[in-house]
């Protein structure tokens, strides 16, 4: 039994395989992301969001995505999303046979437009017609939302601008809203101040949350949250990840690292630990460089 005040289970959404690896440097081949997610099946991740079909030109390492998915061997139960920027990205998605998409726009103004070239309210004009389109071709929607917690360029993002814009992504008809700390500087106090504003506006069950690890809190996040009633979080196997626009953004939170502390906490996600550690296990030696886990790194020098 989880302890007094938490939820009895938790979903995770294993983000390895797109954020983790569109920021590595050496072009990954595609039999390895497709033997990395099937790994990942096989761990009993319940999401799994298998790449992004984005321009080439800017995310090289997600050229192959369609591939990828057609490729991979379905875990029945498991969802296996993709990231699409506009509707040309969501036609290209329903042509590969991706049931479920996510979009992604920023809290901050600055970082909108490093990330994806247009304003908070040109990305938003976008998002109401990938998700009118994808009410048409029966495609679940998940909606990102960058720089909840922090900017790389502009700072402090108010909380109450961050409960205004999930609440229009909410309205647009995402099914869930992802606050995401893009570059890692968000700490407990923060996260009750961001989630409580949001909460008034998007109620918590279409909530999850996406931490980096960059100063070492995003466990302690994770605690704060799940007190605060979030039953739905980001994580990459390994630690992979990191952003190439939020210049001091390090690896995500490491699904070990994650599932360590909620088996300990006595809470249910269905991930197999020994699995997904062989996961990270065969995309390490593919990538050539040991990965950033903490729960990785005791284990295999204990």
């Amino acid at each position: 039994m989880p302890l007094a005040g938490l939820p009895e289970c938790v979903q995770v959404v294993e983000v390895g395989p797109r954020d983790g690896l569109q920021n590595e440097h050496g072009q990954v081949t595609t039999l390895d992301k497709v033997e990395f997610i099937d790994r990942l099946s096989a761990a009993g991740l319940p999401v799994i969001e298998i790449g992004a079909f984005v321009s080439p030109q800017w995310v090289p390492q997600m050229a192959d995505t369609a591939d990828v998915f057609r490729a991979i061997t379905p875990r029945a139960g498991t969802r296996y999303p993709a990231l699409v920027p506009n509707v040309v990205g969501l036609e290209r998605a329903r042509d590969a046979g991706v049931s479920e998409v996510a979009i992604f726009g920023a809290a901050s103004e600055t970082f909108s437009r490093r990330n994806i070239d247009q304003s908070i309210e040109e990305s938003f004009a976008t998002f109401a017609q990938v998700c009118t389109r994808a009410r048409e071709l029966g495609i679940l929607v998940r909606g990102y939302l960058s720089t909840c917690f922090g900017c790389p360029y502009e700072g402090h993002v108010p909380a109450a601008r961050v409960a205004t814009l999930a609440a229009r992504l909410l309205d647009f008809g995402v099914f869930e809203v992802v606050l995401s700390d893009t570059i890692g500087v968000a700490h407990p106090g923060q996260v009750a101040e961001v989630v409580g504003a949001v909460e008034k506006t998007v109620p918590s069950e279409h909530l999850a949350l996406h931490f980096h690890d960059t100063r070492g809190t995003a466990l302690a996040n994770v605690l704060m949250a799940l007190e605060l009633g979030i039953v739905t979080f980001d994580a990459s196997a390994g630690g992979l990840g990191g952003c190439p626009y939020a210049p001091s953004a390090t690896g995500n939170l490491a699904t070990e690292d994650l599932i360590y502390m909620l088996n300990g906490l006595g809470i249910e996600t269905g991930v197999d630990l020994d699995l997904l550690m062989a996961a990270s296990d065969g995309i390490e030696q593919a990538l050539g460089h040991s990965l950033p886990s903490r729960y990785r790194r005791a284990t295999k020098h204990s």
